[in-house]
């Protein structure tokens, strides 16, 4: 789970020891960076970035940030990425025929596209749930959970993409819930789309 450059070991200067990541990733579970008084809504490489030097004094590398971030299992994924292997061509055909008049509805209401899904963290105790939602332009954004059975997506999560600008997001919704867990009554300016599933796809 450990990120570091070439050549570089675990805990030398520039990089967290193991056990500074897992103190990490414990600080992260259920808060937001505004708890910290940093001026984000989501976690972002740049707000853990300065979570990081608050928590341990270390100025990392920002690239460095973003190899954890990678090496969580966040960042940009091709579209089949995210889909078991059973929907690899349902997903490729949604693509080309339902994709486009997304990305057409985003940029009529100058809103962003985001790619939301589901990543466990192994090797912490207890385990982690990373949420996370990528943008179209590749901009990360995540939250950190306990696993719970059947956790649905968190209606805070979704509220927190928007803002407090309150701005108009598109969110395509990866297998890792089901419909029926998505959050009810959403405000307009919040669209959730499906990615096709044929069931919930937990990435290890």
């Amino acid at each position: 789970m450990a990120a570091v450059r070439r050549g570089q070991r675990q805990g030398e200067p520039g990089t967290l020891s193991r056990e500074q990541e897992l103190e990490l990733i414990d600080t992260l579970r259920g808060v937001h960076p505004d708890a910290f008084g940093l001026d984000e809504e989501l976690w972002t490489r740049q707000s853990l970035h300065a979570l990081i030097q608050q928590q341990f004094g270390l100025t990392l590398d920002v690239g460095v940030v973003g190899a954890y971030l990678r090496a969580w299992g966040l960042g940009p994924r091709e579209p089949r990425e995210r889909a078991c292997g059973l929907c690899v061509g349902a997903v490729e055909r949604w693509v080309r025929s339902e994709y486009p008049a997304i990305t057409r509805a985003a940029q009529e209401h100058l809103a962003e596209v985001y790619w939301v899904g589901r990543v466990r963290l192994r090797g912490t105790m207890p385990a982690a749930d990373v949420i996370s939602a990528v943008s179209s332009r590749g901009r990360v954004r995540f939250m950190v959970t306990t696993p719970s059975v059947d956790p649905p997506l968190p209606r805070e999560f979704v509220h927190r993409l928007s803002g407090a600008e309150r701005r108009t997001v598109h969110l395509i919704v990866d297998g890792s819930w089901a419909r029926n867990e998505w959050p009810r009554r959403l405000p307009r300016r919040i669209v959730p789309h499906p990615l096709p599933s044929c069931g919930r796809a937990l990435a290890a």
